[in-house]
């Protein structure tokens, strides 16, 4: 069974290791010993680092999302389209049967 059958992506799975990483930085910085002007700089900068990974990820899967549900509405419009066909045939076929009985 995939991650895709059990309800993660690849994506989302990225984004948690992604995020435990950034944790784990964050707290050895923190507890490094360094000048709290040095510290406080680093985290400041894994902060943006964190905002911009954070963002592209986002994009990503705004990206992934979007492609499927465009995807989905062609099939959806598609199978749709199928379905009316064959119901316009019932429909038709019903009415000749229908007819023949009547002249029958």
């Amino acid at each position: 069974m995939g991650n895709e059958e059990s309800g993660c992506s690849k994506g989302s799975t990225m984004l948690a290791f992604m995020i435990g990483g950034l944790v784990g930085a964050g707290v050895a910085l923190l507890l490094a010993p360094q000048p709290g002007k040095e510290t406080r700089q680093r985290v400041k900068e894994l902060a943006e680092e964190a905002k911009e990974k954070a963002t592209q990820c986002a994009e990503e899967v705004k990206s992934k999302v979007t492609s499927t549900v465009e995807k989905g509405k062609g099939l959806v419009e598609e199978k749709k389209s199928l379905i009316t066909t064959a119901v316009e045939a019932g429909k038709e076929a019903y009415a000749k049967e229908k007819e023949k009985l009547g002249k029958s």
